[in-house]
């Protein structure tokens, strides 16, 4: 059973992955742009921990390697990358399994190969699934 999460994400995601974590007992880790702005997002007020990103607006949330580094400093078993973002990134979900933290999500081979409309219909096809005709 993983023990501490780092949630890659902000906002409502956020919060509903730290009221599920707190369901089950995991402890969780929110992140938050700039100094000035801990206070300003309603996880970093419910997580257990939260940890300064040090990047104004979005760009921080996309740094892949400083969220690696920061999961490493707090002790992060998982990351949890929310939707959006980082949930759908290949080279990421691979990042953090070279990392010794287990990706909550598909695996970096799964997300390429799906997020390829073209492959995911191939996929899809092979196994069985219902499809609408057309590109």
């Amino acid at each position: 059973m993983i023990k501490k999460i780092l949630i890659a994400n902000r906002g409502e995601i956020a919060l509903r992955i730290i009221r599920t974590c707190k369901e089950m007992g995991i402890k969780t880790i929110a992140l938050y742009p700039t100094p000035e702005d801990r206070d300003q997002f309603l996880e970093t007020k419910f997580a257990d921990e939260s940890y300064c990103l040090e990047e104004e607006g979005i760009l921080g949330y996309l740094d892949q390697r400083k969220i690696i580094q920061i999961a490493k400093k707090a002790k992060a078993e998982a990351l949890h990358p929310g939707y959006g973002f980082l949930a759908e990134n290949g080279d990421f979900a691979d990042l953090c399994q070279k990392n010794n933290l287990k990706f909550i999500g598909p695996t970096g081979d799964t997300l390429r190969k799906l997020g390829n409309k073209i492959e995911a219909k191939k996929i899809a096809r092979v196994v069985g699934f219902p499809l609408l005709t057309g590109t």
